[in-house]
């Protein structure tokens, strides 16, 4: 079975879907209709657990040869904020001035209807010739906590035994241009809480009460004062960034019992969670008083060192757009970071300049380019040996 996909039709009817997390609203219906059009077979996982919304996701494969191909990325997105402040709706998927405006274009419904045309055009060519698997796996919990999604798939598709050989995530990696950067590894994500514990008492007798404050900003130095390193051949240096101080005082004659700031790290591959932690512990017990430190690491630094994948996508973006893509390792978190423990990865997508903002657009010529990309790289990791 065959079908001729069209990558910008099909990115208009997913933003249609207003799947802001954890809502589907129809998004993987839609997606799972188009690719059962190509010959996949699809299912929908739904996982749950409790304290937690349960989540839509799909997983669809087309071949029963060991050498599986995956391509992975997420329906979801962010709200859309104030609809009132868009140019165009942000759930229409409308075209005008060459581009296609919605929530979602960027990040990452445009990549995700170029990964479903590229594979249709690519086994309407090879289909009597092809002896390998191709698969999605796409998520509706990338934006949100990311409990019930790429990391229950990947399990669920363990459990059973099937394996990925390599992937590709749609990610929006290019800053300005298509062709510009993909992403071989992301740097790891620390937030802390720290709270510095103090007595309370009255301003005016500062001797009879226990200040927080200066012990909280003294820690606060202590970790911003100097860089944590240096980078590593491929990631940049490690970053703090203080996010909140509060104290939470609305009495000017009071010194508070508590004082409190939130803060993240963005670490390289120098560091993990756990070691950070003990930098943490170390540096905030040379200040002295009491203190708690609630510390969560939303995903480790990793990188899938340049190699096979990395050059057979570089070498499709070529061919496609005649820039060569720097292998970047900088940005946010992405589904990368759970699939890196199953395969290698690498994250290719349209730009990402407008993604998460209002009129969040892309071009539609993008959208077009990026599918003959994707196309291009399926056909390299599965050479026809006939030709």
């Amino acid at each position: 079975m065959t079908a001729t996909i069209d990558a910008v039709a099909l990115a208009q009817a997913l933003i249609r879907c207003p799947s802001v997390t954890p809502a589907d609203a129809g998004a993987l219906d839609v997606l799972a209709d188009a690719l059962r059009g190509l010959g996949f077979a699809c299912e929908q996982p739904r996982f749950c657990e409790p304290g937690t919304d349960a989540v839509e996701n799909l997983y669809a494969r087309i071949g029963n040869a060991p050498l599986n191909f995956c391509f992975a990325g997420h329906t979801d997105v962010v709200p859309p904020g104030d609809e009132a402040a868009w140019t165009r709706a942000p759930f229409a998927g409308r075209i005008a001035d060459g581009r296609l405006w919605g929530r979602g274009a960027a990040d990452m419904k445009g990549a995700i209807a170029a990964f479903v045309a590229a594979s249709g055009r690519f086994l309407a060519r090879r289909r009597s010739a092809f002896e390998g698997s191709i698969s999605l796996l796409v998520t509706g919990d990338e934006e949100g906590p990311a409990i019930n999604g790429t990391v229950k798939v990947l399990e669920w598709l363990r459990m059973r035994g099937e394996t990925i050989d390599a992937c590709l995530v749609g990610e929006p990696t290019n800053p300005r241009n298509l062709g510009e950067m993909m992403k071989i590894g992301r740097r790891g994500s620390l937030n802390a809480v720290l709270t510095v514990l103090g007595t309370q008492g009255h301003a005016a007798y500062p001797a009879l009460a226990d200040n927080p404050i200066p012990r909280l900003i003294a820690m606060l130095g202590a970790i911003d004062e100097a860089p944590l390193d240096t980078g590593t051949p491929h990631f940049p240096p490690s970053t703090v960034a203080l996010t909140s101080v509060d104290v939470g005082n609305t009495a000017t004659n009071v010194i508070p019992e508590r004082a409190r700031a939130a803060f993240n790290i963005r670490f390289n591959d120098s560091h993990t969670g756990a070691s950070l932690e003990r930098w943490l512990n170390e540096r905030f017990a040379q200040i002295g008083g009491r203190y708690v430190l609630d510390v969560s690491v939303s995903g480790e630094a990793f990188l899938t060192a340049p190699g096979p994948l990395s050059e057979i996508v570089a070498a499709a973006v070529r061919a496609a757009t005649g820039s060569e893509p720097e292998c970047s390792t900088t940005g946010g978190t992405s589904d990368a970071r759970f699939i890196k423990d199953h395969c290698p990865v690498v994250e290719f997508g349209l730009v990402g300049a407008t993604m998460h903002q209002v009129d969040e657009n892309v071009a539609v010529d993008d959208i077009n380019a990026l599918s003959e990309i994707y196309e291009g790289v399926l056909a390299r990791f599965f050479p026809d040996e006939g030709t």
